[in-house]
């Protein structure tokens, strides 16, 4: 696609694995037009989250106010936290702004020519077919880089080679294979097109974005910054981008950061998680809760955002960084947790 065609379940508590947390920080409710009455109702089922041992901060909005904030066990949500693959959902924007700019041709481009200098040296054909929708959608058809194959990515000395290098196990545009490689590639894709490090695109682009901010983000061994993962900023910024994202892609002062049609784009159900089934379209998931169509993007350990168009909501969780959330059951468990807060507002 060309730039011009740019267009609940109760929380399950005190389940055995679970323990009551102690001394949960008191709701902050951070903006003085907040209203009482919703920030009431979300106290209690608030005050129960607590048992969710790796639950660090939730935080809400709707129509465009902050409600509630609480952080648990020391945290804050004016503290710098790893959103870890939650930053795939920043990274798809930051594509559509480079389409919308010129920047980049659309998500029909050929990803080849622009990462030419790292093709392997005998490259499979196929890899000449996949383009930057394939990428952003996790359906590039190569080696998935994530799970069992993270550590020795990583542990490689150019991650782009690395990442190119892997094995077709589909056809481009076949089935989603969720791969860190893929994103990092949009990465790199974004620096060698613009000619500028991902982190000034993202400082510079989502900087309209009333109290956004990246406060550090890890880079490969040749300086790229790292797509889709190992980026740190405050729960209160995350919130600010899901709620731009709400907005339109507007941010507070009505100002036009992220295209509309992008934001759409991305959250158009493209392919299925093997693992929940849930939908993938650019960079986010989609799922319903509490009966709600829901986009949200997730991050190793529960790093969440979600955004509730039909509810003007937008919520963020932030989680202990040093456990997985999929396997541990605590995804479902925040899920759950914003079903709950989805009812409670209506």
């Amino acid at each position: 696609m060309h730039r011009r065609s740019l267009l609940a379940a109760p929380l399950l508590l005190l389940t055995p694995r679970l323990a009551r947390a102690q001394g949960a920080t008191p709701e902050i409710p951070s903006a003085p037009e907040a209203r009482a009455a919703p920030a009431e109702a979300l106290a209690p089922i608030l005050d129960r989250a607590a048992a969710l041992e790796p639950l660090r901060t939730v935080l809400v909005m709707k129509d465009g106010r902050r409600l509630i904030a609480r952080s648990y066990r020391g945290a804050s949500p004016e503290r710098p936290a790893n959103i870890k693959s939650a930053s795939k959902s920043i990274l798809a924007m930051l594509a559509g702004i480079a389409i919308d700019r010129g920047v980049l041709e659309g998500t029909d481009q050929k990803i080849a020519p622009l990462l030419e200098a790292d093709l392997p040296d005998d490259p499979d054909p196929r890899l000449h077919a996949i383009t930057l929708g394939h990428l952003l959608s996790m359906q590039a058809g190569l080696e998935r880089t994530s799970g069992p194959h993270y550590g020795a990515w990583i542990a490689s000395r150019n991650w782009v080679r690395a990442a190119l290098d892997r094995p077709f196990v589909d056809a481009p545009g076949g089935q989603m294979l969720y791969s860190t490689g893929s994103s990092h590639l949009v990465s790199a894709i974004l620096t060698r097109a613009s000619g500028r490090s991902t982190l000034a695109l993202a400082r510079d682009w989502l900087g309209p974005i009333e109290g956004f901010s990246i406060a550090s983000w890890e880079r490969d061994p040749q300086g790229l910054y790292f797509g889709g993962n190992q980026m740190a900023m405050t729960p209160a910024s995350l919130l600010a981008f899901a709620e731009c994202t709400r907005n339109g892609g507007r941010n507070r002062a009505g100002r036009q950061v992220i295209p509309q049609e992008w934001i759409a784009q991305c959250w158009q159900v493209r392919t299925r998680s093997r693992f929940t089934g849930d939908g993938y379209g650019y960079g986010w998931f989609t799922r319903d809760i509490a009966g709600v169509t829901t986009h949200y993007g997730w991050g190793y350990g529960g790093q969440m955002l979600y955004v509730v168009p039909a509810r003007g909501m937008s919520l963020v969780m932030t989680s202990d960084a040093g456990a997985p959330a999929g396997r541990t059951g605590h995804r479902d468990e925040l899920h759950r947790l914003a079903g709950e807060i989805v009812a409670a507002l209506g």
